[in-house]
């Protein structure tokens, strides 16, 4: 599959495998958190808004996952072909996406 190209210098190629599983872990992280806080969240959160936050994370976990195989074979191969490094837009909309479950969530703990 990436067999094109100038072999790239192991430590490049191991230092992409090591941001491919960090952007893994951060998505396991989201389906821990999203199972946690359908689990202990109680009556401290309707259900309803309960049940949507939980889904939201793991629907993002999921995309997340997605994303960091794709990002990790485009930087792969913009490495072999010498090419710029794709553009980490996933990081702001990881940022966005949960700054605005936390604010939710405070809004929904205040209220």
């Amino acid at each position: 599959m990436l067999r094109e190209g100038i072999e790239p210098d192991p430590r490049f190629t191991l230092a992409n495998e090591r941001t491919f599983l960090a952007w893994i872990r951060t998505s396991l992280g989201l389906i821990a958190a999203a199972v946690g806080f359908e689990t202990f969240a109680g009556d401290i959160v309707a259900p309803v808004l309960r049940t949507v936050l939980a889904s939201v994370l793991l629907l993002f976990a999921v995309v997340l996952a997605v994303v960091a195989v794709v990002r990790w074979v485009g930087v792969e191969r913009a490495m072999r072909s010498e090419q710029p490094l794709p553009f980490p837009w996933i990081a702001y909309l990881l940022a966005a996406l949960l700054s605005i479950a936390g604010i939710v969530l405070a809004i929904a703990i205040v209220v």
